[in-house]
C-alpha cells in the first residue's frame, strides 16, 4: 500500500488558495489467471463486486474504450455520477476519470498483472482538489476493499 498526500498553500493576487492531493495503492494477489480478472474488470455492466458503485447504465457486452462516458450511481449517493474511461491497454491497464463534484477530480486506475506467484490487481486512487480530504474520509474505507473483492470474484469464477 502506498499512500501520497500533498498540501500547498499559495498566496497570489492578494487571495489564499489550498491544493489538496492525494494518491493511493492497493495491490493484491489472486490466484485467478489474468485473462478472468480482465474479463471481471471489463464488464462495465456488471459491478457488484466493487463496493462503492451500485449499477451502471452500461448495456452488456460493452467492452471500455477511451471516450467512453457512463454514468454509475455510487453506494453512498441516489444521482449517477459520470465515468470517463481515459486508457485502455488491454489485458494491462483500465483508467477511469470520475467527473462528480465542483472542487474535486478523482482518478482511478486499475493495473493487471501475471507473476510466478500469482496474478497481482492494482487499484490506485487520485484524488484532487480542495474537497478530496473530505472525500477521502467518505470512500477511505470502501477504496481499501475494492482490489480484493476484484480478486476474490475473479477466483469464485475460475474455479
Amino acid at each position: 500500500m502506498i499512500l501520497n498526500f500533498s498540501f500547498k498553500l499559495i498566496a497570489a493576487k492578494g487571495k489564499l488558495v489550498c491544493y489538496f492531493s492525494l494518491y493511493k495503492t492497493y495491490r493484491v494477489v489472486s490466484t485467478a489467471p489474468v485473462d478472468v480478472l480482465w474479463q471481471k474488470l471489463i464488464n462495465l455492466a456488471d459491478a457488484s463486486w466493487n463496493p462503492l458503485i451500485a449499477r451502471t447504465n452500461v448495456p452488456r457486452g460493452l467492452i471500455p474504450k477511451p471516450g467512453l462516458i457512463y454514468q454509475v450511481v455510487t453506494r453512498f449517493t441516489p444521482f449517477p455520477i459520470q465515468f470517463f474511461v481515459e486508457n485502455v491497454r488491454p489485458g494491462e491497464l483500465l483508467s477511469i476519470r470520475v467527473l462528480a463534484i465542483p472542487g474535486m477530480e478523482q482518478k482511478i486506475t486499475y493495473q493487471v498483472e501475471s507473476t510466478l506467484c500469482g496474478s497481482y490487481i492494482s487499484y490506485s486512487v487520485t484524488l484532487r482538489g480542495w474537497l478530496s480530504p473530505f472525500i477521502w474520509w467518505l470512500i477511505r474505507p470502501y477504496s481499501a476493499r475494492v482490489a480484493a473483492e476484484l480478486a476474490q470474484a475473479a477466483e469464485r469464477i475460475s474455479v
